[in-house]
């Protein structure tokens, strides 16, 4: 009797484990990243960039409010701006993707800004990074740090 309660108890808890981890899933599950990296910052460098293609594939705009990771101190979503004929880096409040649609982080546009490196990192690296959604589910995205090249940062296909 009493192990057919126990188990009752606990399909119970699993079934609601299962739920609440399909309640927090929400935005993430409409989104895919693409291409993630984070450029190698030369030595000493207190910061670096993140950048990679936000896709959503759901029906409701999404917008990104956060960004996390282990490798810095702070993370902020950024843009760069054209102020007077200078660029200057910005923080923003989120980045939307548009249903059915993408945002892209490169530089030189939006992406997400690792400040206040703890250790240096080096090439191949991975940097596990999650991005937090407007309906509070979150995603992580490994991000390989990659040597920054003249001609812009390889862009490969994954499906």
């Amino acid at each position: 009797m009493k192990e057919k309660l126990l188990m009752k108890k606990l399909s119970l808890l699993a079934l609601g484990l299962m739920f609440s981890a399909g309640a927090m899933a929400g935005a993430a599950d409409q989104i895919s990243v693409q291409n993630p990296y984070v450029r190698l910052a030369p030595p000493n460098a207190p910061a670096t960039g993140a950048f990679m293609v936000i896709k959503n594939n759901g029906d409701k705009d999404v917008k990104v409010l956060k960004a996390d990771n282990p490798v810095s101190k702070v993370t902020e979503l950024h843009t760069h701006l054209n102020e007077g004929g200078v660029m200057k880096m910005r923080p923003v409040p989120a980045i939307d993707v548009k249903a059915k649609g993408e945002a892209v982080l490169q530089p030189g546009g939006l992406h997400v800004m690792l400040i206040d490196l703890k250790a240096p990192m080096k090439e191949g690296d991975v940097v596990p990074i999650t991005l937090t959604f407007d309906d509070g589910s979150s995603k992580q995205v490994d991000a390989k740090v990659v040597r920054p090249m003249a001609a812009g940062m390889p862009m490969e296909h994954k499906h």
